[in-house]
């Protein structure tokens, strides 16, 4: 019972003293962890040969069937943050790292199961079902915490947090591949366990994160910080229940732009090394495709952080008014940079990597978005049914750019031609998100919560020294 007190939100509450920026480094745990669902495409081939080891057999999965594993874990990451952010806001960000932390490695631990019995619906159920869920809880988990940590800079402080989950495949990658090697045998893969592995060292990892975050005391603010006398028009001074904001305007606005920078976004990435091979024939190999994808991993991780901590100083609006209006142009002159028109890998390349840091500088600055619309008493639960836009978004991207693609090749386009319409509908998709971003405009006084924050204070402070009380007389 000790053990389990532990994790209340109560006794998570910073001691004076304590540094603000111990909790981007817990936060960070997590991410990193979690963010190893990007690289699960390097176990694609390694699923498709259990039995054949060396190649393929008519018994082996096929590479479609594995591709739903990916898209059943994004689908199941929205559909938990939408469903536990509320409890999330009650149980404090340790109970819910803890969970996630314990259905990702399940997730991994029942994946093994699959492998090991050539159970493909005991990987759909392990990775995509319990670590899906996993990967919500864990993504939302410190969220309101940091926000709490970072009034002055909440861009920022989301930024620094989810950038981690951009930069998860570059460990997921490189660790699976070793692991996978290292237990190679003429008769295994190696596949199951790395799984076992994983799922254990990640675990572990994300105690830490359990461990070591800190929830900010009762009206703690930076020092030499106060809060502006008049906010600014876009950011509200007061809160807004999550029930309530889930019927807002302002709420499936924010849904549409998020959907549609992610959709996009998923268009580069689900399709980056066979666009740049097929659009450069002759000139790029499978080499250094895998050199371009590692780089728009690195701009999806910095994109984070660097338009979230940009979004502090010009407001979120304008910032997603320069994802969408400059995303939409390159979108469109992507195409135009293949061997049929401009013929300028330099141009691809850099255009790509700006498309994609701004694809994941759109995930780092929503949540401080949601907390001007809405404030921070329920960021976390607002922000966890938001993410329903990305499981939306994580299954029609790919079937966009891939049925799209296929049905230009039906019709006697060629490869590099049959990219040019998925890429302007693309653009297409961006402009619609310009006009949902152009349409937010604050929340009407009459959602705010009554009496501003001091009813949501006095209610917070009476359970943190109630438990505190507790806590005293049972060491006495």
């Amino acid at each position: 019972m000790a053990l389990l007190s532990f994790l209340d939100r109560e006794k998570s509450v910073a001691h004076p003293g304590y540094s603000r920026w111990l909790v981007p480094p817990a936060a960070l745990a997590i991410h990193l962890c979690i963010g190893q669902v990007y690289a699960f495409s390097v176990f694609k081939i390694p699923l498709t040969q259990l039995l054949g080891v060396t190649k393929s057999t008519p018994e082996d999965w096929k590479q479609t069937q594995i591709a739903w594993v990916f898209s059943l874990a994004i689908v199941m990451l929205g559909l938990s943050a939408a469903a536990f952010g509320k409890w999330l806001e009650g149980a404090g960000p340790r109970r819910a790292m803890l969970a996630s932390a314990v259905c990702f490695a399940l997730g991994f631990y029942i994946a093994y199961l699959g492998v090991v019995t050539h159970h493909l619906w005991l990987i759909y159920f392990g990775y995509g079902f319990i670590g899906g869920i996993g990967l919500g809880l864990g993504y939302i988990s410190p969220v309101s915490t940091l926000i709490k940590w970072f009034p002055d800079r909440p861009g920022l402080a989301t930024g620094m947090a989810i950038m981690g989950f951009g930069g998860g495949a570059m460990i997921g990658s490189p660790l699976a591949i070793k692991l996978m090697s290292f237990f190679h045998s003429s008769s295994d893969v190696g596949v199951g366990k790395t799984f076992l592995v994983m799922g254990t060292l990640y675990f572990l990892f994300m105690m830490f994160g359990v461990f070591a975050v800190r929830v900010a005391p009762k009206d703690w603010k930076p020092e030499g910080w106060t809060p502006p006398a008049k906010p600014q028009a876009m950011i509200t001074s007061h809160n807004v229940e999550v029930n309530t904001a889930f019927g807002t305007m302002q709420f499936w606005l924010l849904w549409v732009v998020l959907c549609t920078n992610v959709t996009a976004g998923i268009g580069i990435l689900e399709q980056a090394s066979p666009m740049i091979q097929e659009l450069f024939k002759g000139t790029i190999g499978p080499v250094a495709a895998g050199g371009f994808v590692g780089l728009l991993s690195l701009f999806n991780m910095g994109g984070r952080f660097f338009w979230s901590s940009v979004s502090d100083f010009i407001g979120r609006k304008t910032t997603y008014f320069i994802f969408f209006a400059l995303g939409a142009a390159l979108y469109f002159l992507l195409p135009q940079t293949g061997a049929h028109h401009l013929n300028s890998v330099t141009f691809f390349v850099t255009t790509s990597a700006v498309l994609l840091s701004m694809y994941g500088g759109g995930f780092a600055t929503i949540p401080a978005y949601l907390r001007d619309m809405f404030g921070a008493y329920h960021v976390s639960a607002i922000h966890g049914r938001l993410l329903t836009a990305w499981s939306v978004a994580g299954v029609m991207g790919p079937v966009l750019v891939n049925y799209m693609r296929e049905y230009q090749l039906a019709h006697g386009s060629d490869k590099a031609g049959a990219y040019q319409t998925v890429l302007h509908v693309m653009a297409g998709l961006l402009l619609v998100g310009f006009a949902a971003n152009m349409m937010v405009r604050p929340v009407a006084e009459k959602y705010w919560l009554p009496e501003g924050d001091r009813n949501l204070q006095a209610r917070d402070n009476q359970k943190v020294e109630a438990g505190r009380a507790v806590q005293w007389q049972g060491s006495r």
